[in-house]
Order: structure tokens, then sequence, then C-alpha cells
């Protein structure tokens, strides 16, 4: 592409995911694709903050944990500690590999990247901060999300650390009073509870994970506790306050005042969607009530001109979901093809040990849509390979339609949740019944096998 040209037939703004999903398959249908993306180091939430580093250092503080539970499996291993140092350098080379690679994606001769922020004139240009302007037949917005900062009392006022300022942490903090209770609430909770803070969780709404099952979410709040983390639910903050070094967090609990103190207090209360700046009402682009910008099926805004991918859209803030819902985006705009993302084979993870994982519809959402379902699971501490690995926690579950036997849903919580949900995945995707799944060879002992005690159970009930 020539530099000095300013029009394109479809602009990406955001190299992220969604961003970098929607300029690869732009380019399928032209050669006149731009990427703009101001951020200091392009390669999104995922590679920089998100997924990579998180769960470089999870896996390390597991495998330390594994360790620690070395003699009830008959090791006598002494000592052991998580040097964070160390592992800060591994994950900053794990990163900086990752985000090389996407920065040579984004270079490529296929795209024109424009490293600058954008902000919307009118309906179809954009001004950079150099001051060039920028117009395009088709845009996708790809801008991501940023860490949310809820209006609690005293918040603003006592030092407080994101999941950003976790994940580079180079020492264990003394203690960590983590406000929130959801994915990376939970998963750094327990990450620095491993590496050796005392870690105290307060969370306002009744369970934690709360878009999780009842069940998945108390294995997991019991696990965290049987761990050593205070999990404080159903809470209110009624106010923060920073004295003699110390963070102090009044909240009420049922009709009791209580007072958390740590040397330490982390933000875990969500991101929301990066739309700052874009000066979107410009372009006629409307946002949802809860901050996304608004689109239909196939990614398209309320200017049928603009689409937006990703974390910026939602409703699910997953990447291979922003990969998919970029992917639609292009294509729609650039070819009119309308294959819109299917969200009924939506696949979730939470890698908290117990992982948990879900795909498909869930029972809520099958009553209703009045689908009659029967649902069967087995628990991990009956299963031989799990008992043998000390896994105990946990248990699958799969929900079939009661008609023709059709799996339309499976939830694992469990010892590596997040690799066994794939085969349900590609089941409930391809539409398998119970008797197909059954007809497969299933290894003794694997981990995998303990889906056949469901599966098996749900045949019997329908015959």
């Amino acid at each position: 592409m020539d530099p000095d040209n300013n029009h394109f037939d479809i602009i990406i703004i955001g190299g992220g995911s969604a961003g970098y999903a929607a300029a690869r398959t732009a380019a399928e249908y032209s050669k006149s694709v731009a990427i703009v993306d101001g951020s200091p180091v392009l390669g999104g939430l995922c590679i920089l903050k998100g997924c990579m580093p998180s769960k470089t250092l999870l896996y390390a503080a597991d495998v330390l944990h594994q360790a620690r539970k070395g003699k009830r499996l008959g090791l006598n291993l002494v000592g052991g500690h998580l040097n964070m140092h160390a592992l800060q350098e591994r994950k900053r080379r794990l990163v900086d590999e990752f985000a090389a690679h996407r920065m040579s994606q984004l270079s490529s001769e296929k795209f024109t990247l424009f490293r600058s922020r954008a902000r919307f004139i009118d309906h179809l240009t954009i001004a950079l901060d150099d001051g060039r302007e920028l117009w395009s037949d088709k845009y996708v917005l790809a801008t991501g999300s940023v860490v949310n900062k809820p209006d609690v009392p005293g918040l603003a006022d006592v030092p407080v650390m994101t999941s950003d300022d976790v994940l580079n942490l180079d020492v264990v903090p003394e203690s960590v009073i983590v406000l929130g209770g959801g994915i990376v609430a939970c998963e750094l909770a327990q990450f620095l509870n491993r590496a050796g803070a005392r870690v105290t969780i307060i969370q306002r709404s009744p369970f934690l994970l709360k878009s999780l099952s009842p069940e998945a979410s108390s294995l997991v709040e019991k696990a965290l506790s049987d761990e050593g983390i205070s999990v404080m639910t159903d809470t209110h903050i009624e106010g923060i306050e920073k004295m003699d070094g110390e963070i102090f967090v009044q909240y009420r609990q049922g009709n009791q005042t209580r007072v958390a103190s740590a040397s330490h207090l982390m933000n875990a209360l969500g991101r929301i969607p990066n739309t700052e700046g874009l000066d979107l009402q410009n372009a006629d682009v409307r946002l949802a009530p809860g901050g996304h910008v608004e689109t239909n099926l196939y990614q398209q805004t309320s200017n049928p001109m603009i689409y937006a991918a990703g974390d910026v859209a939602g409703p699910h803030e997953i990447v291979h979901v922003a990969i998919l819902q970029g992917e639609c985006a292009a294509r729609h705009a650039l070819k009119s093809v309308e294959t819109p993302v299917d969200y009924d084979n939506l696949l979730r993870v939470v890698f908290t040990d117990p992982q948990v994982a879900h795909v498909g519809l869930t029972r809520d959402e099958l009553r209703e849509r009045e689908i009659d379902f029967v649902e069967a699971r087995y628990p991990f501490f009956d299963h031989g390979k799990a008992m043998l690995m000390d896994a105990v926690y946990g248990f699958v579950r799969v929900l079939v339609r009661r008609d023709n036997g059709v799996i339309m849903g499976a939830e694992c919580v469990g010892r590596d949740a997040s690799e066994l949900i794939h085969v349900m995945s590609v089941a409930v995707a391809t539409g398998q019944t119970v008797a197909s799944m059954l007809k497969a060879h299933w290894y003794h002992p694997t981990l995998s096998e303990i889906w056949t005690y469901p599966l098996e159970e749900v045949q019997s009930s329908l015959r």
C-alpha cells in the first residue's frame, strides 16, 4: 500500500485479537486495508496484559502448589518457593516473543499500519493524532477494554493495584484485599495466595463467579477457602482508607459491619469497553446501556458502515469470540456474507484450581427456550484417574435434549477442565448425540473418560 494514500476500503481501529482477525480476513477480499493503533506496544490485551502473562504466572504457582502436596503422593520434597523475579523474567520473555510475532503480522504488506490514535470527525472520516485525516468505505472498531474504576467510597483516595500491576509484581505482597469475585479476581487471588500473600476476597454478589452454575461457584469458593483465602460474599463496601501503611476496607455483610486490612488493595471489579476519545457520536455510533458499542448479529453498529468486534462490542469478553466477531465483521463488510457468530456453542473457561469450563447452552437457557432436557453429572472424587492424581475437587455434567439425544451443553469443574471441555465443544458444535459419543473409544485410565459416566446415565434414561 502507498502510505500517502488517505483512502481505504476498510480501516480497523485496534490491533488486538479482534482487530488483527478483522484485518487478516479483510485482506482476503481487498488490498486496501489499514490498521490504526496508537498503543505504545502492539498486541492487545490477551498478549500483553491478559491471557498469556496471567496463565504463565498461574501455571508456575500451580506447579509449586502441586509440589507442596508431594507428601500426599508419597514424595519427600523439601523446601520450594516462588522466585518472583525469575518468574517475571520468564513471563516477560514469553510476552515479548508473542508481541513480536503479532507486530510482524500487523506489519505485513497486506496492510497499512498507522501507529496513532483515531477519533471520528464524521460518518466515514477519522483524524489521527498527527492531524492526518483518513477516510474509508467501512470501519471495524476493535479497541478492546480498560480497567473499570467504579465509584466505591474511598477507592480513589488510596493506593490500588489492578490486574496489570499484579501481573508485573517482582515482590510478593505481605497481604492483599481483592475487590471483586469475577474471573480475574479469583484467578489472581489464588495466584497471590499460592505465591505467599495473605488474601481476602470481598465480593458484592452472594456468590463468586456469579455467571457460573451455583454448583461450580460453590466448589471454587470451597477450594479457595480450603487453601486459606478469606472469602467474603454478599457484601456492601462502606468505605476504604489508608492508615499507618495499611489499607482498611469497611464493609457490611448481612446485619454486621466488618473491617478487613491488608498491605495492598487490588481492584478486580471488571473492565469496561474502551470507547473514550473515539468521538463515536460524530459517526452516529450508539452505545448500549452497559457501555458496549451496540451491534447487530453481523457486528454492524447503528452506522451500517461501521462494525465493532471484541471487548468493545461484547457481550462476551473472550479472545476466541473476539476473533470470530472480527472475522464476521470483515466478511460482512466487504462481501455481505451473512454468517453471524453462533453463541449457542459458546465456550467459557475459568483458570482457577479447580478450573471451570462450560460449553453450549446452560440449564437456564434451555428452560427459557422451553427445550425438554435430561442432565446427569459425575464427581471427580469417584473417578480413578482423578483419585490417583489427588484431583478430587470437581464434577462433569452433560445436558441432553430429551427427544433426540443431542448434546446441548456440558460443564466441567476440576483438574484440566480447560482441556477436557474441548471434546464436548466438538460434540455440541457438530450436533453429536449421546449414542454417537459413546461409540468412541475412551481410554482408561484418563481424565477424559469421566465423560462416559454421565453420558451412559443419560442414555439409560432415554431408553
